[in-house]
């Protein structure tokens, strides 16, 4: 049984960003950890909601993380809670997550497992729908849980991260666990076939095939190049049919640097929707039965490329929000469907990419 007895939490509540976004400390392995927490409106105390963690990265921050990986807008329509931790400061006085490399010692692990008791305590989590991913140390971080606290972690995406040689030597997770990676080919940080404190990414894949028992070879489905101007593109990599229904993913982003595509970098893709379309698939367990839920939330739009008014067409009136954003994360315009088939005025965008999400579910469009 979970247990927050012996941890003693100290906490304050600071406004920031938005209403629901808090800053909490607490105590953990003896010392004062803080995170961000971010509670959607739609969060309904009497259904249990999942639990994403998005970690920073080296030498980054909790706040800088929280403000471009725009993981709060698709809260807003997935119900999710979120939490951005801050890392503390390694020998250096760099703010950092302890992934094996060099003397650090403090228990991110044990930091993690208390975030994750303290949203048990505090609001009806899901702790079957607990999730995590991060950027490049964060990245790193993630595929830790996913061996060291696989019994509370159902899946995990890394973007511009790998493990590190010690996380890979001593992994031991105890569920199938879908991955997700998002990397660029030209990453001079933590580049893609691997150096002295990272795994090469195909090694990575490689290692969760095989845990999974996924199939060897994968799907390879070209991304559209919706932006030719950032120089880069983007295949998708599924690697499927793993026990319990698990995938192992990898968007690959060719000339790709050290970037969160869809905020700097590549802007083909947008991390944040493509990491939650992935977790939302699945629990702890493996594959979700999402059928109706997909149901209802499923749709089309026409036409694409639109001038004035965009078709939503949908299979049942249930009420549910949608909300379109910027490729940036930005939102634009949000409100309900009710209607099987319904038309949204566009004709105030500026020319570009947009997203529109109901529910969990998204699709691009093009305005000219």
């Amino acid at each position: 049984m979970k247990t927050i007895s012996t941890l003693l939490i100290f906490f304050t509540t600071t406004i920031l960003f938005s209403q629901q976004t808090q800053s909490i400390t607490i105590n953990s392995g003896g010392i004062d950890r803080d995170f961000f927490l971010y509670v959607p409106d739609i969060y309904d105390e009497s259904t249990p909601a999942p639990l994403v963690f998005c970690f920073h990265g080296y030498g980054s921050s909790a706040s800088v993380n929280l403000s471009y990986t725009g993981f709060r807008d698709v809260a807003d329509t997935a119900g999710f809670i979120l939490i951005h931790p801050q890392g503390t400061l390694d020998a250096t006085g760099t703010p950092h997550w302890n992934v094996g490399w060099g003397l650090s010692s403090v228990d991110d692990v044990g930091f993690t497992q208390d975030m994750i008791d303290y949203v048990a305590t505090n609001y009806n989590l899901n702790t079957e729908r607990v999730y995590s991913t991060g950027m490049s140390n964060g990245g790193f971080m993630s595929y830790v849980l996913a061996c060291e606290l696989s019994n509370e972690i159902a899946a995990i995406a890394s973007v511009t991260g790998s493990m590190s040689p010690p996380t890979a030597s001593g992994c031991s997770p105890s569920h199938p666990t879908p991955v997700l990676q998002i990397h660029g080919t030209d990453d001079p940080t933590v580049p893609y076939e691997g150096a002295i404190f990272a795994q090469g990414i195909d090694d990575v894949l490689e290692y969760w095939v095989g845990y999974n028992y996924c199939d060897v070879s994968p799907s390879q489905t070209p991304i559209p190049d919706i932006n030719s101007g950032d120089g880069t593109t983007v295949d998708h990599f599924v690697y499927g049919n793993g026990t319990n229904g698990t995938t192992v993913e990898l968007f690959k982003v060719y000339n790709g640097g050290h970037d969160w595509p869809g905020a700097f970098g590549n802007y083909d893709i947008s991390s944040n929707i493509e990491i939650w379309k992935f977790f939302s698939r699945y629990d702890i367990n493996g594959t979700l039965n999402l059928t109706e839920i997909e149901d209802a939330n499923n749709f089309n739009i026409s036409p694409n490329p639109v001038r004035n008014i965009l078709t939503v067409n949908r299979n049942t009136t249930e009420l549910v929000p949608f909300q379109i954003t910027s490729m940036d994360g930005k939102e634009i315009l949000n409100g309900q469907l009710t209607q099987m088939t319904e038309g949204l005025d566009v004709c105030g965008l500026e020319s570009g990419t947009y997203i529109i999400s109901v529910q969990s579910m998204t699709q691009r469009f093009v305005v000219q």
